[in-house]
């Protein structure tokens, strides 16, 4: 197993670089890059950085050489021979030949497009432009580089022993939470981490525990690379980012209207089984299941993210046994800033009434909260999202308004026309 503490006490970042691998990144960015690929492949869309946690003034911790020498590594990789054998011939939620080979023979003469970077009132603006099935591969890259550098600059002044307490404490912690998840069996969680991790190595000794601790209560892990050199489960199904790039395509209101749900249809045609997940809470949840027509309700399951778990658990619920559907047969995925006590509540309300399973993020693979002085290591609420496609605002609502994106005058044309009224603010802690 790596010694963590020496590799950073030792370190060299081209001995470990922030981002090693094309496959080093979440399994549903290939997914969707898919389904970009073979539909939208002349759709410009530009992606930017948004550092929610404003009292974390990015740019005066990370150094702009430093950003720009791992960004400018990224742009150097490109897949290997192996990554490529894995693509065309592992098997993925049963099925092989996940990706056609029109689409991995694109991958494997992929290089990461250019990127724009500024500094502006103490934090940085990236962006990312171009072609859709380009920039969206930015957006794990970028923000696993930013978590990075940050938790990097933090532990540069430690020494050799204040290292090794440190891990040593994190460690302890992550056991523990993995030791008392047991305990609920049956559990099913896979690693949510890539995007928001302390580091590379950090989230792989994360998932070895959770193999070990679990067993097969382990679903997998959204990384590619982890789970292509554990050999485990690549997870993960789609995103925001689609409804959010085909909504600001729409010409006019109905078209607006109707775009989650032209996702939707595209993504059947793609794929089947687990891969169909409704992700409803782009323009809220309520809204998208009071209007979804009745061949949504046939889909394997729903993730419930940005909404109350618990509350939104028991609107998925009744929704599809409004739809003639049996919730003992779905499943619902929870995902939003868990941990180990709030899987447990959901566990507790849901467990029997449907099928269960949990995205583990932020909180597994960068909790390091209280183990640096004033929280220098505590996680931030930090995300890569779409900005524009072909030159039209791009927007994001979703079920907590203090997640909202986009333009002032976009945000209230979609709240009229997805029927949103009042919210409930809910604290974003990642």
């Amino acid at each position: 197993m790596t010694d963590i503490a020496t590799r950073v006490y030792n370190h060299t970042w081209k001995i470990d670089p922030i981002v090693r691998s094309v496959l080093d990144t979440d399994f549903y960015k290939l997914l969707m890059g898919q389904t970009i690929f073979n539909r939208h492949r002349a759709t410009r869309v530009t992606f930017g950085i948004h550092n929610r946690s404003t009292h974390i003034r990015l740019a005066e911790i990370i150094d702009v050489g430093a950003l720009r020498e791992q960004l400018d590594h990224v742009r150097s990789l490109k897949l290997t021979r192996g990554e490529s054998t894995w693509l065309r011939g592992n098997m993925f939620y049963g099925k092989r030949q996940m990706f056609s080979p029109d689409y991995v023979a694109w991958l494997e003469g992929f290089r990461f497009p250019a990127y724009h970077l500024e500094k502006r009132d103490g934090q940085y603006e990236l962006t990312f432009e171009g072609p859709w099935v380009e920039t969206t591969m930015w957006e794990i890259p970028a923000l696993a580089i930013i978590n990075e550098l940050r938790s990097r600059a933090v532990l540069k002044g430690m020494g050799k022993f204040e290292l090794q307490i440190l891990y040593a404490r994190a460690m302890a912690r992550v056991w523990e939470k993995v030791q008392f998840l047991k305990t609920l069996a049956p559990v099913n969680i896979a690693d949510f981490g890539t995007r928001r991790r302390h580091g590379f190595l950090w989230q792989d000794w994360c998932v070895q525990s959770l193999i070990e601790g679990l067993g097969e209560g382990f679903l997998g892990t959204s990384n590619c690379l982890i789970a292509m050199r554990r050999e485990v489960e690549a997870t993960g199904t789609n995103a925001h980012e689609l409804p959010m790039v085909y909504a600001a395509l729409a010409r006019n209101d109905e078209e607006l209207a109707w775009a989650p749900y032209q996702v939707l249809a595209d993504w059947q045609e793609d794929y089947d089984g687990n891969l169909r997940v409704i992700l409803p809470d782009t323009y809220g949840t309520s809204g998208f299941l009071k209007r979804a027509p009745d061949w949504v309700a046939h889909w394997t399951g729903i993730r419930i993210d940005s909404k109350d778990p618990v509350e939104g658990g028991e609107e998925a619920l009744a929704w599809w046994q409004a739809r003639g559907q049996d919730p003992r047969d779905k499943l619902a995925i929870f995902s939003d800033a868990l941990d180990a006590e709030e899987v447990a509540r959901i566990h507790r309300t849901f467990l029997g009434r449907m099928r269960l399973g949990f995205g583990w993020g932020t909180l597994l693979t960068n909790d390091f909260r209280g183990l640096a002085p004033n929280g220098a290591l505590d996680p931030i609420s930090i995300v890569c999202k779409v900005v524009s496609a072909n030159g039209r605002p791009a927007v994001k609502l979703s079920d907590n308004p203090t997640k909202a994106m986009g333009p002032a005058e976009e945000i209230e044309r979609y709240k009229r026309v997805f029927e949103v009224g009042e919210q409930v603010a809910r604290h974003a802690l990642v």
